[in-house]
């Protein structure tokens, strides 16, 4: 009886100590997929049966049965509309998802990494996220894909990316208050070390640019994403000797603090400050009022990630190593044309 229970307690990292090899391979083998050679299946089959492990039912093809979604933080309702995009595919492909955050912490990381070798992932898909340089080779030599959403640096040369064209975003949202006779254009930038962020400030100055506007820095305030830095850089802004008379928002919650910080004011939108946000989380709609935005596919950049990823656990080479979704200008009741400058109190 005790020899039993020791036997049904062994782990599959233990099985590939034993082998020599990398604990994707064992749970290759252990859910039927082809994709290993003779001679190490039947080192790992050998294992297998002397500690008398239980295998679990398995999908039939030997398609992937499990993906990491691996994000930097949880608290946005961003990460929600990724995670619905990742989840509808992974489950139209009979494919279980474990969702993490590393908070951009090296331990955070570390411990997500053993995790993984763990449960013998048979992909990642990282999102807005860096991991170090020896965790990429760590990856590499498990033998498990790696698939990048909104690449937080320069792309890597060795995993493909899924993106929305922020540049193109960031010049409609411009362009859109430019077409509305506004010519003071604040913005408040997303973070500086996130490729998407300096693709969008880039867009807004060159729409003003292509408008024959000089750029000027005052009325470009840092942000974070986040509500609280949309709230007080609207506030520096409207505390400037000459205010914008719109606001571009790199991000749909920093739109929503800029017009709560509005109304702490006792200002009106669009009456006093046009404001446009990026992304069109589906609670923008529900404002007050209703956000003028640039839509990105969120969940349609979760869809192909996950399709790419499973793409590449079957051994199959990716449509295309690096993909922008479009994005979409949608023009609500949160922009208006320019009437006057901002009243300040």
């Amino acid at each position: 009886m005790a020899r039993e229970s020791t036997k049904s307690k062994v782990t599959i990292t233990e099985i590939a100590r034993q082998a020599g090899v990398s604990v994707p391979t064992v749970s290759r083998v252990v859910n039927g997929r082809s994709d290993v050679s003779p001679e190490t299946r039947a080192r790992i089959e050998d294992l297998l049966r002397h500690h008398g492990y239980q295998r679990k039912s398995s999908p039939p093809g030997g398609r992937a049965v499990l993906i990491d979604l691996v994000f930097n933080d949880l608290d946005s309702p961003w990460a929600v509309e990724i995670i619905r995009g990742v989840e509808e595919v992974a489950h139209a492909s009979g494919v279980g998802t474990v969702v993490s955050a590393i908070h951009g912490a090296s331990g955070s990381a570390r411990q997500w990494m053993t995790n993984l070798r763990t449960r013998a992932s048979d992909g990642v898909i990282l999102v807005t996220s860096v991991l170090e340089p020896r965790m990429h080779e760590e990856l590499r030599r498990l033998g498990v894909p790696l698939v990048v959403v909104d690449p937080a640096g320069s792309p890597s040369l060795d995993a493909p990316t899924v993106g929305a064209a922020n540049w193109a975003g960031g010049m409609a949202a411009t362009e859109h208050l430019l077409g509305l006779g506004h010519r003071r254009i604040g913005l408040v930038a997303g973070p500086q070390r996130l490729l998407c962020s300096r693709a969008r400030l880039d867009g807004y100055r060159a729409a003003l640019e292509g408008a024959g506007i000089a750029v000027d820095d005052a009325l470009i305030v840092p942000g974070d994403f986040y509500h609280a830095s949309g709230f007080d850089g609207c506030n520096a802004l409207l505390d400037l000797d000459e205010p914008p008379t719109a606001l571009f928002a790199a991000s749909d919650q920093m739109a929503l603090g800029a017009i709560e910080a509005l109304r702490c004011r006792g200002l009106r939108v669009p009456e006093d400050l046009s404001v446009v946000g990026f992304d069109d989380l589906p609670e923008v709609r529900w404002s007050a009022p209703p956000l003028t935005t640039v839509r990105q596919p969120l969940a349609e950049m979760g869809k192909l990630a996950t399709r790419t990823v499973l793409r590449l656990a079957a051994g199959e080479e990716p449509v295309s190593p690096r993909v922008e979704l479009a994005t979409e200008l949608v023009v609500r009741a949160s922009t208006a044309p320019f009437a006057r400058h901002v009243r300040r109190s």
